[in-house]
């Protein structure tokens, strides 16, 4: 809570103990889809007879949820972990991939069902001949398992050869979530350029390059035209900011204040200080991915780069009341309602 609302995070990941990549250890060694072992039908229990032992997985996901109520974070949209989502994968895998960790997701989902709201993985195959591949995994995630916006990535497979989020390929994909009335989360899943081997945990570049250049595609584009309803969060504040005045062409023109938004998940405060003041307030949805990369402790104050609520909430003196609430409650729900539901 803050100020008397909830405080609603757009960006989280799928918790689960190291046994968890077992299942793609065996997918991968086996080079076999398989059945996944967990059931959207095992409402009743936190996990059936899969992978993971019943005990660990709930520790796992009260871990969680500990790590939230230390950070005053109410309601989070629980997604996959991007960089497991090993799009390089042989084509015939992906989609039992998607669906085990969809299944999960599920699991956690239901065992806090008023702290975590599902977001699904899209089992995207970058040489597919468009988008419309990912839609039964898709409506599954929302039919049956309730869940309330997607995952996409701009480059799955890591090698750029999916189309620009621009290109009719992904069009399926806005017409379904425009239909279903659920946003994309738009998220790098790494890359696979040699060059990046000097860098630890070098999947965070392949974050950055990605998230910036679907900005870019879509503010320089017609898509929301085609697309008014389509909401779309690129997250860690778009990637990278823009180094151009707002009137300067090089700057997409359109006011695409009612599609395209961003998360505040930049865990240096002079950057995320810079991208709220460039992207607006308006535009802004709270979102930490905690517990996730930001677990750096901050030397100034003891705690973890991840603790964004101080920092936003009492260290922006600059932000007004309704600038505050704005980004950890008000925008929030409206890209994604059912965060105020679950709430």
């Amino acid at each position: 809570m803050f100020d008397g609302y909830k405080v609603l995070d757009i960006h989280s990941h799928l918790s689960a103990p190291p046994e968890h990549h077992s299942f793609l250890a065996m997918l991968l060694g086996s080079n076999t889809a398989m059945p996944s072992p967990y059931s959207h039908t095992q409402l009743d229990t936190i996990a059936g007879p899969g992978v993971i032992d019943e005990d660990r997985l709930a520790a796992s996901f009260a871990r969680h949820i500990a790590y939230l109520d230390d950070r005053d974070i109410d309601v989070q949209l629980l997604g996959p972990r991007p960089f497991t989502v090993n799009g390089w994968m042989a084509p015939h895998l992906i989609p039992t991939w998607a669906r085990y960790v969809n299944d999960l997701i599920h699991l956690q989902v239901q065992a806090y069902p008023g702290r975590f709201v599902g977001a699904c993985q899209l089992p995207q195959v970058a040489g597919a001949p468009d988008a419309a591949h990912v839609l039964p995994e898709l409506e599954r995630c929302v039919s049956k398992l309730g869940f309330a916006a997607a995952y996409a990535s701009p480059d799955p497979s890591g090698d750029r050869r999916t189309p620009g989020m621009h290109e009719p390929w992904w069009f399926p994909l806005y017409e379904a979530c425009e239909d279903l009335d659920i946003p994309i989360i738009v998220h790098g899943t790494g890359s696979k350029d040699a060059r990046f081997a000097v860098v630890p945990h070098n999947y965070q570049l392949g974050f950055l390059v990605e998230q910036y250049l679907a900005v870019q595609f879509l503010e320089h584009s017609d898509v929301f035209t085609r697309f008014p309803r389509l909401r779309i969060v690129v997250c860690h504040c778009g990637g990278a900011l823009n180094r151009f005045v707002p009137t300067d062409p090089h700057r997409g023109q359109t006011d695409l204040s009612d599609n395209l938004f961003f998360d505040t998940c930049g865990y240096d405060p002079v950057f995320l200080e810079a991208a709220i003041k460039q992207r607006g307030a308006d535009r802004m949805l709270f979102g930490t991915e905690a517990p996730g990369s930001g677990r750096a402790v901050r030397p100034e104050t003891g705690r973890t780069s991840d603790d964004l609520v101080p920092v936003i909430g009492r260290e922006f003196g600059w932000l007004d009341a309704a600038e505050r609430r704005a980004i950890f409650h008000d925008n929030p729900a409206r890209v994604c309602p059912a965060l105020v539901k679950a709430a």
